[in-house]
């Protein structure tokens, strides 16, 4: 490995980085409490990106990524969770597009994924359903073939951003003859489409990041299915790999820092046993680095990282909702009051807090679901059990 590239690298990032993130979009991931940054602002940063065609790392040059090898990625995550970069929503960038690239036409590649990586289409992800969230196969939203259409009847939930997108790719029940998941196909849909509705669902956090979305005598074009009808579990199957491939390292030693300055502000760092607490967590974090590293090594040599990306969730997942409840811990009864007009970026809404104390309850109850989304970490350690210890 040539190190003295590598250290250059990672310069350049640092520096770049330093000089382009505005002060708007730092306060934009200071009062971030969900995984999800809003339309406007994750848009704002993307332009930026794409001034430099960072935009999308993980996308080859041939599609107008930058051509990174693995340790450029690994850097440039780092680099970008270290000045606390808004993050770029997944959907389009680093889930559907590598699925274009695989299973498109020509034509479906040429007119998606330059408007991907523009931000002109802003992706959501038709997957979940009331009856169909972490058994997927179990998905009932039938599509009716009529001539050049398709007719979409039912209802997608927890769609994440449906009420940005002007796009979303969707799963859908082609047939019910045979095992579950052979009868379903992948389709990429138009949301100004005529039958489809958007109804908000507002969490715990009193946040509006999910949604239910239905669907009425929706007519689709066959010409917006990516791959073959019936075949979408494979497409689907393709696409988790994408969206369980998150390195959480980085991400980690930045809540552990601000979560020790908040800590020292409250005279916590003093005592015994709350030290004793980040000691342990600082300690996880440096195994969760270790085993990216491995992960991050045989994909550069073509293997394949296997269970321990499954391991990787759980422990990455785990790690992040234990720093969120020391937080909430940190706070104490400053966490109660709830500020969501007050961490809103640019609303010029004083705070009654700090804003660690401000954002710490939102955090933590948006960070339950790092634990379901991405296949739920209950999914992961059955991969864990049959992969690894043959159960």
């Amino acid at each position: 490995m040539n190190t003295s590239h590598y250290d250059a690298f990672r310069a350049e990032v640092r520096q770049w980085l330093d000089e382009n993130l505005t002060a708007e979009l730092r306060e934009v991931s200071e009062r971030a409490t969900s995984v999800f940054i809003d339309k406007p602002h994750t848009l704002a940063w993307q332009r930026i990106l794409a001034t430099r065609g960072w935009v999308a790392p993980h996308w080859p040059a041939d599609y107008g990524g930058p051509g990174w090898d693995e340790t450029e990625r690994y850097i440039f995550a780092s680099e970008c969770a270290r000045a606390e970069a808004p993050s770029l929503a997944p959907m389009g960038l680093r889930m559907v597009a590598p699925c274009i690239m695989r299973y498109g036409t020509e034509e479906q590649k040429a007119h998606y994924l330059p408007r991907i990586l523009s931000g002109e289409d802003y992706w959501c992800q038709g997957y979940s359903e009331p009856q169909a969230g972490s058994d997927l196969a179990a998905l009932a939203l039938r599509a009716d073939r009529d001539g050049d259409f398709y007719v979409l009847n039912g209802s997608k939930i927890w769609t994440t951003h449906a009420h940005f997108a002007n796009r979303m790719f969707c799963l859908v029940r082609t047939s019910r003859e045979g095992p579950r998941q052979a009868g379903i196909t992948f389709l990429l849909l138009d949301m100004a489409t005529p039958g489809i509705s958007v109804r908000p669902i507002v969490s715990i956090a009193n946040d509006h990041d999910f949604n239910q979305v239905f669907f009425e005598d929706v007519r689709v074009p066959v010409s917006g299915r990516l791959g073959e009808e019936n075949q979408g579990w494979t497409v689907a199957k393709y696409l988790l790999e994408f969206e369980r491939a998150v390195a959480y390292a980085a991400g980690l030693h930045a809540a552990l820092g601000k979560l020790k300055a908040a800590a020292r502000e409250a005279g916590l760092l003093e005592e015994p046993q709350f030290r004793r607490k980040i000691s342990i967590l600082a300690a996880q974090i440096g195994a969760i680095e270790a085993v990216e590293l491995g992960v991050m090594a045989a994909i550069a040599s073509g293997r394949n990282p296997g269970p321990a990306s499954s391991m990787l969730k759980i422990q990455g997942t785990e790690t992040q909702q234990r720093i969120q409840e020391l937080a909430v811990e940190v706070a104490g009864y400053y966490a109660a009051p709830d500020q969501h007009a007050a961490r809103q970026p640019g609303s010029g809404v004083p705070a009654l807090t700090s804003n660690s104390a401000m954002i710490a309850a939102p955090h933590y109850f948006n960070g339950r679901a790092a634990s379901i989304y991405g296949g739920s970490n209950e999914i992961q350690r059955g991969i864990i059990a049959r992969q690894v210890l043959g159960l």
